[in-house]
């Protein structure tokens, strides 16, 4: 039996969430290092005013799961597959030793400065819950014009989907989801219309960039974003990090490779639950946690009974 370490993309961001985790000396440490690379203190962006930047948000979210992963690993919980969901799939490869936590934040900090610059407003995410993916695709087919692009982007669990695009699309494809049964159907705190061919731009940008960056090959099993494929060496990961801002997220494909490889003992890194409240609900016979200030002991004692 083994652990799969879950990090969150964006959406999942709240305030004080960097004062918030483990008092471990990995956590400190690994703050204070973002701090260096960024020239300013990493600590401030999680305030209510910096989230409500793309670029505070992501690095954030980068920094919170390294940090976290780096002090559960120092106390022998050490994963042998990662996945992360969007942004998070920057910290998984950190976690992964692909790349430098340095190298990183510099290519996260690239990814959301492009993203919030070709769409500054009227462009987001939406999620939809109770419709599957067929019935969504059918709903967004009709909705998506040339001028209100829609689009399917994360495949988070079987009936739960998230779609990207321009505000006024997604309106008209919530509507229609709320008329045909869905039980939720909103917009997501994010403002940009990730893993969609809207941001292509994005994507070659970063594929330039990596190309100079020195990479490794996992010293885990890093699991994509598009594919939901396990991968070995760094020039597969490297692609991932690149075009996932492209395609839709299968993230419930991801997780049930993790469990296919033997894991299961999902830990969630920093902020939030919702990856692991969705490996509860959609993975049978799995155990899945955040891991919080106030839960390392316990989730240290399920992590020791599974290796």
């Amino acid at each position: 039996m083994s652990i799969a370490f879950l990090f969150p993309g964006q959406g999942s961001q709240f305030p004080g969430m960097l004062h918030q985790l483990l008092d471990h000396s990995e956590v400190h440490r690994t703050l204070d290092e973002a701090s260096s690379v960024l020239h300013s203190d990493v600590r401030a962006l999680d305030s209510e005013e910096a989230l409500e930047s793309s670029v505070s948000v992501q690095i954030a979210l980068l920094t919170a799961g390294v940090a976290t992963a780096r002090a559960l690993i120092q106390k022998h919980a050490e994963p042998t597959v990662v996945c992360g969901l969007s942004v998070g799939a920057f910290a998984a490869a950190v976690g992964a030793d692909v790349l430098s936590l340095k190298d990183a934040l510099e290519l996260v900090e690239l990814r959301a400065e492009r993203m919030t610059k070709l769409y500054p407003t009227g462009y987001g995410l939406s999620a939809i819950v109770g419709l599957n993916e067929p019935q969504v695709l059918k709903i967004v087919h009709a909705a998506t014009s040339d001028r209100e692009p829609v689009f399917v982007a994360n495949i988070n669990a079987p009936r739960q989907i998230v779609i990207a695009g321009s505000d006024t699309g997604m309106d008209r494809v919530l509507d229609q989801a709320r008329s045909q049964g869905a039980t939720k159907a909103e917009r997501l705190h994010v403002s940009v219309p990730s893993h969609c061919p809207l941001l292509q731009p994005v994507a070659d940008c970063l594929q330039r960039r990596l190309s100079s960056v020195q990479l490794r090959n996992p010293k885990m099993i890093y699991v994509g974003n598009i594919n939901a494929r396990a991968m070995r060496t760094a020039e597969l990961v490297a692609s991932d990090l690149a075009n996932n801002i492209t395609h839709g997220v299968r993230w419930h494909d991801a997780t049930t490779v993790a469990k296919e490889l033997g894991c299961n003992l999902f830990l969630e890194m920093p902020p939030g639950h919702v990856l692991s409240d969705l490996a509860k609900e959609n993975l049978a016979e799995v155990t899945a946690f955040a891991v919080e200030r106030d839960s390392l002991p316990r989730v240290l004692r399920f992590a020791q009974q599974e290796q």
